[in-house]
């Protein structure tokens, strides 16, 4: 018979004067559940005094979180507890017995260290069976539907026809789920993250509680008989590639190596770029986290409904903290500082110092979900002497091209199989199905893998590690031979650091829209108007993300009209100037207001008048700082006069062409990304903001004057939208 959430759930008619509660104590919180609804709860700590209190909800659970470490009872009508612990990131592991823990083929539930179960499902490559191990084995770690224990591929075939599997795994999470066991023959373990699908607990979105999960899933993985070497691998994109970085940050002893894809440095530079709430995909993607974490099976994801309308208790049962999930728009609305504790909880950068593992990193330069700001980790990883980056222009998919799948390949081959690399049979053919169905390309093999001559692994480790750059670039990804738009980068380039070996140039904002390589002089005004074009390019961007990956995206991008936005562009470059790092424009602004929004866009505008995007920068007036450098620590109104605004662009990556000239343009946020919007207020046109030319200039991380051996025709390049180029009502 199937078991109900509301059957589980529901108090008895005549409740009993005590309660069975259950309870738990974790990573800076404690937790109660099983109580009646209602109840008043006081969390006491072991001398007595009240360490949190509050209400028991709907469920009868109740958490209290940002507790020192110690020991604690709950105390309330009709409860007394056990006593439970309390740690922080600093305290001893657990002990190690609880990483005892049997895991078996399909969906398991793991125990973490507050008593909370994971749901985790193993998956073998196909035809195999666990005594046929051991295998290489890797973890994807996500919140999307990523424990769902049926097939992901046949689940896709089935959403095709007609017939969609509640059962079958995200396609987001398909490089755990299906590249890793299919493609390279490992074992993977597909994590379903606290508070989200089966798994127990509420969703805390990055907090330390999420780290440690991390830490005690990858401990008790590594202890399986069917695991190689003892030792495991982390992969996945996006959701499932930032969550390794926090994991690899608690430093798990049973870690291998990690491969994420498509991350971010920090929540705060995705959810308030430039000190301004994004509106756009960090909204929509925050809204979906907020209802996936609701309680099954009323609510979640479509796999919850039907484990327990199937008779899945722990499913069921693992929907009774849900409630407590915190509210990330009130946390983001109280919170407007980078400097709260809910951001530096949360930053990666800090969990990225700590990593000793080898890395091997990708992102895109355009990436239109988690920005491109991902390129700041790397200066928090340069104390690692183990970690390849691979930047490439493009979108948020791109993470998955054929050229950076081939070395993907060889990286978790060398260092979680621990064998020498050899192209798997599979891969080649992969590449002629996957990319035409993500991105309505034409079918591509991935390319064989490098170093399977040697002699062993130690020698293929040792080829590996000198033959790959810390930082190797792909330019000009959808115009190679994949046809224009599609995933293929015509020309590489590798670095020894980030960013790029590059140095900065100038070019300074001059009378009738010049960009010249002297200071400036005098003032132009514009009025900044954030709704007189459309607030992204791409209109499908918030409900389809999709949109974005596809060979030529239907982009909307207008300029700024009449004096709502300034232009300023260059001579015709006398050489070719291939730009890799971090760009900014620095402006002296002066406002009607008493804070005003500020976008810089870096655009070239090839010989045959057509302007492609490059990058694009927002800050708020009050988080300027000392004017070099933004400050998202403190707010502070705009003095009278001049204020010096410096607004990063990062990262810039790309060939200008000789002939081609260097634009840069100004208004209010919005109009020139695929699905970032930004809540800046409304102006009406009335409010003016005044440049001081002899204050204002662009930085650009010039590597050379020599660039990519192929131009790329308007349009093909990929992230990047590109349109007629129009001069701005100043000159530029």
């Amino acid at each position: 018979m199937a078991v109900t959430a509301a059957a589980l759930f529901a108090p008895t008619a005549a409740a009993a004067p005590r309660h069975n509660a259950k309870v738990g104590g974790g990573v800076a919180q404690a937790y109660v559940t099983d109580t009646r609804p209602g109840t008043s709860l006081t969390l006491e700590a072991a001398d007595g005094s009240a360490a949190g209190h509050g209400v028991s909800d709907r469920l009868g659970s109740l958490i209290v979180r940002h507790l020192a470490p110690g020991s604690y009872s709950w105390k309330g009508a009709g409860v007394t507890s056990r006593r439970v612990t309390v740690t922080d990131a600093g305290s001893p592991p657990p002990n190690p017995s609880l990483y005892d823990q049997k895991l078996h083929e399909g969906l398991n539930y793991i125990r973490m260290r507050d008593g909370v179960t994971l749901a985790a499902t193993v998956r073998l490559p196909y035809g195999k069976k666990l005594s046929d191990g051991p295998f290489p084995t890797v973890v994807e770690y996500s919140g999307y539907q990523n424990a769902a224990p049926n097939d992901l591929v046949v689940g896709a075939i089935g959403e095709k026809v007609g017939v969609p599997d509640p059962q079958a795994p995200a396609s987001s999470v398909i490089v755990g789920s299906t590249l890793a066991p299919q493609m390279l023959g490992f074992a993977t373990v597909s994590l379903q993250m606290r508070g989200s699908g089966c798994s127990g607990g509420d969703f805390g979105l990055f907090d330390k509680v999420m780290a440690f999960d991390g830490y005690d899933t990858i401990e008790t993985v590594g202890r399986q008989g069917w695991v190689k070497n003892g030792k495991v691998g982390m992969v996945g994109i996006s959701f499932s590639g930032i969550s390794q970085m926090y994991t690899a940050g608690t430093r798990p002893p049973h870690l291998a190596a990690i491969a994420p894809m498509s991350t971010t440095d920090d929540l705060y530079s995705v959810g308030r770029p430039g000190g301004i709430f994004n509106k756009g995909f960090a909204k929509s993607w925050l809204q979906e986290r907020v209802d996936e974490a609701k309680p099954g099976p009323a609510g979640g994801q479509p796999w919850v409904k039907a484990r327990i309308d199937a008779g899945d208790k722990v499913c069921a049962a693992n929907q009774k903290l849900r409630l407590q999930t915190q509210d990330p728009f009130a946390l983001i609305d109280q919170n407007p500082l980078e400097s709260a504790p809910v951001y530096q909880e949360r930053s990666l950068p800090d969990w990225a110092s700590k990593i000793d593992v080898p890395v091997f990193l990708v992102g895109a330069a355009q990436d239109e979900q988690t920005g491109p700001n991902w390129v700041d980790v790397l200066a928090k990883l340069k104390h690692n002497p183990k970690v390849w980056a691979n930047i490439v222009n493009g979108r948020h998919f791109d993470s998955l091209g054929p050229q950076i799948l081939s070395r993907w390949a060889e990286f978790l081959q060398i260092f979680v199989a621990d064998e020498v690399p050899t192209t798997p049979p599979t891969m080649a053919p992969l590449g002629l199905a996957v990319y035409p169905a993500a991105t309505n390309a034409p079918g591509q093999p991935i390319p064989p893998v490098r170093f399977s001559n040697s002699v062993n692994v130690k020698t293929a480790k040792a080829r590996f590690t000198a033959g790959t750059p810390r930082v190797w670039a792909l330019f000009g990804n959808g115009a190679g031979k994949a046809g224009p738009g599609g995933l293929s980068s015509p020309w590489q380039k590798s670095f020894r650091s980030w960013p790029g070996d590059a140095g900065a140039e100038r070019l300074y904002l001059a009378r009738n829209g010049k960009l010249r390589t002297s200071a400036g002089d005098g003032e132009v005004a514009f009025r900044p108007d954030p709704v007189n074009r459309p607030l992204n390019t791409l209109p499908a961007a918030d409900s389809d993300t999709a949109a974005a990956w596809g060979t030529a995206p239907d982009y909307r991008w207008k300029q700024a009209p009449g004096r709502s936005g300034l232009g300023f562009i260059s001579s015709p470059l006398a050489t070719d100037q291939l730009m890799l790092g971090d760009g900014s424009v620095t402006l002296g602004v002066k406002s009607t207001a008493p804070s005003t929004d500020v976008q810089v866009t870096l655009t070239e505008v090839s010989a045959t008048g057509h302007e492609t995007a490059i990058g694009t920068g927002v800050l708020r007036s009050g988080y300027r700082g000392d004017g070099t450098t933004p400050d998202y620590s403190t707010s502070r109104a705009m003095g009278a006069g001049f204020n010096q605004m410096t607004i990063p662009i990062h990262p810039v990556m790309h060939s200008f062409a000789k002939g081609s000239r260097i634009r840069v343009l100004v208004s209010a946020p919005g109009g020139d990304l695929a699905s970032w919007q930004f809540e800046t207020p409304r102006t009406g046109g009335r409010v003016v903001d005044t440049i001081n030319l002899s204050k204002s200039f662009v930085s650009l991380p010039v590597v050379s004057h020599s660039g990519m051996p192929v131009h790329p025709k308007c349009g093909s390049l990929r992230g990047q939208q590109c349109r007629v180029y129009h001069r701005a009502f100043n000159g530029g």
